[in-house]
């Protein structure tokens, strides 16, 4: 029998096309599905924006501006986080690379890197970077059993379609106590129940999942990977914060979003539940 998914919120896609999409709520793991789900071809047409920033290194404006000065500093913590994982060879798969910062200092700190990216313009721009270590998603069928030492995803599961197969397809990429690093936001935190409809990271549809920390950890334990630890993505209450000014009241009111990403993560710090996290999971030795 079908499990039936009751809505939970009614939200416009603010970025691109203005179109209106349920979110269903799978009691079951705890997560919310975009509904409906457009699928190929369809599903590119709504990152048709130059406003998507992960696309481009471009420094037009204040905002794109702090953007980048955040990204240098989560950068470093990104790189100390793998660099704490013990790895003979240091082997790692960045999934859905952008354009290849993250790529870049890991190989500058003696990893071996190899990233997949879908956006053409993002993947040129990340393979100037590292040697033309990046390749389209394709690239990941072709891959080998036991590949990696670690691989990541920075706010990426939510865009992937598919998802149980893309569960299974890591558990096969990782080696046997292998690393899986998941960043995603969190539709349980404070300033997702501020903002409501209008909270930046449901940015449907291109955020086809959203997670809270229960389905995370289901989701990967019937693969054997198993949630070793949780940590808080602190700089996401303010910046998502600042877009959902920018999509309730029509500009981004400084002021008010940093009020509110400030009480998200004092709220985060009883709760434990942040705008966004990233989960550790290692791979069971089978």
């Amino acid at each position: 029998m079908k499990e039936h998914k009751p809505t939970y919120l009614n939200v416009k896609d603010h970025s691109v096309s203005g179109e209106e999409f349920q979110l269903l709520h799978n009691e079951t793991l705890d997560m919310l599905e975009t509904f409906p789900q457009p699928q190929g071809e369809k599903l590119s047409e709504y990152y048709k924006s130059e406003d998507y920033i992960s696309h481009t290194d471009a420094k037009r404006n204040l905002f794109e501006k702090v953007y980048h000065l955040v990204r240098t500093i989560s950068l470093k913590r990104k790189l100390k986080l793998i660099n704490s994982f013990q790895s003979e060879e240091k082997t790692l798969l960045d999934i859905g690379c952008g354009t290849g910062d993250f790529l870049e200092i890991a190989k500058n700190n003696n990893w071996n890197v190899v990233g997949v990216e879908p956006n053409d313009q993002a993947r040129a721009i990340a393979n100037s970077k590292t040697n033309n270590s990046v390749f389209d998603i394709q690239y990941l069928e072709t891959l080998k059993e036991n590949s990696f030492d670690v691989i990541t995803l920075w706010h990426v599961l939510e865009h992937l379609p598919d998802l149980e197969a893309h569960v299974k397809l890591f558990k096969h990429l990782l080696k046997p106590n292998g690393i899986l690093v998941i960043a995603v936001p969190n539709f349980k935190s404070y300033d997702a129940q501020h903002y409501k409809n209008f909270w930046a990271a449901y940015d449907v549809p291109r955020h086809l999942w959203h997670f809270s920390k229960t389905a995370i950890e289901k989701l990967f334990h019937e693969e054997q990977l198993k949630l070793v630890k949780i940590l808080p993505m602190k700089f996401d209450a303010y910046y998502v914060s600042l877009l959902s000014e920018k999509y309730k009241s029509g500009f981004m009111n400084p002021i008010k979003a940093f009020w509110i990403g400030w009480r998200s993560n004092l709220k985060g710090n009883r709760t434990k539940e942040y705008s966004s996290h990233i989960y550790v999971l290692k791979s069971k030795n089978n």
